[in-house]
């Protein structure tokens, strides 16, 4: 399948983003074979995924997920932001949901971290990934240089992503010099002749966050293997899959 879609934080247009939820929602959709999530690890070490350091926008807890043990962060409503149909949604840990997207997904899991933030959130997304057998499956991705160098050291064997968002800089070169076979870049910093040479070094790509037909199809005509990261994988049906 050519332009993957893949789903941001799941179904995160429909459903409360990072969810069990717009996981399902995204499930249930043949075509998405990919989603993306985020992970953090809360004060007693358990991965939960969530995007936010903070509970306060998508959940009603207060506070930094860092600060709050995980029978905390579970007990939170994390749906009703989204409207009264999701109300009781959870913050869900990542085991529930490599669970859940065990041999229907397979998943962008991002570190949120930076510094010394989380210190063992690499070994404990390596360790819960593994123990699902899940490593195939799975890229492992951060905006933090010393997350993915950290991952590479714990185990080779993973594949790892750099988060891009910058205007400057050579995105091929640090790639490189991470060891790093996947570029999660926004969509506006993408151009053609990026696109082919990370094309032409093996490299993945995956554009966030395209939630526009205008915009994905420009992706399209700009390269086959850019993946296409939304919150709204209908609309990439929409546009892909037209009779």
């Amino acid at each position: 399948m050519k332009n993957m879609c893949v789903a941001h934080r799941g179904f995160s247009g429909k459903a409360p983003e990072n969810t069990l939820a717009a996981v399902r929602m995204a499930i249930a959709l043949p075509f998405v074979r990919w989603m993306e999530i985020d992970v953090q690890l809360t004060k007693d070490g358990v991965p939960v995924v969530i995007h936010d350091f903070s509970l306060d926008r998508t959940t009603n807890g207060h506070g930094k997920v860092k600060n709050m043990d995980y029978e905390h962060v579970r007990r939170l409503d994390a749906g009703s932001w989204k409207g009264r149909a999701f109300r009781g949604e959870r913050v869900p840990s990542l085991k529930e949901v490599l669970e859940l997207a065990s041999g229907r997904l397979r998943l962008n899991i991002e570190l949120k971290t930076s510094g010394d933030m989380y210190p063992g959130l690499e070994q404990a997304v390596i360790d819960l990934v593994n123990a699902h057998g899940m490593r195939d499956e799975v890229v492992l991705t951060s905006f933090d240089a010393g997350a993915l160098q950290r991952i590479k050291e714990l185990d080779p064997r993973f594949r790892t992503g750099l988060i891009y968002d910058s205007r400057s800089g050579d995105p091929a070169r640090k790639l490189k010099e991470l060891d790093c076979s996947f570029l999660s870049i926004s969509f506006d910093r993408l151009n053609p002749g990026l696109a082919k040479l990370l094309a032409e070094r093996g490299i993945r790509v995956m554009a966030w966050t395209v939630n526009k037909a205008k915009e994905m199809r420009r992706l399209a005509a700009m390269h086959s293997e850019i993946m296409i990261c939304t919150n709204r994988p209908d609309i990439w049906g929409d546009t892909f899959l037209e009779a």
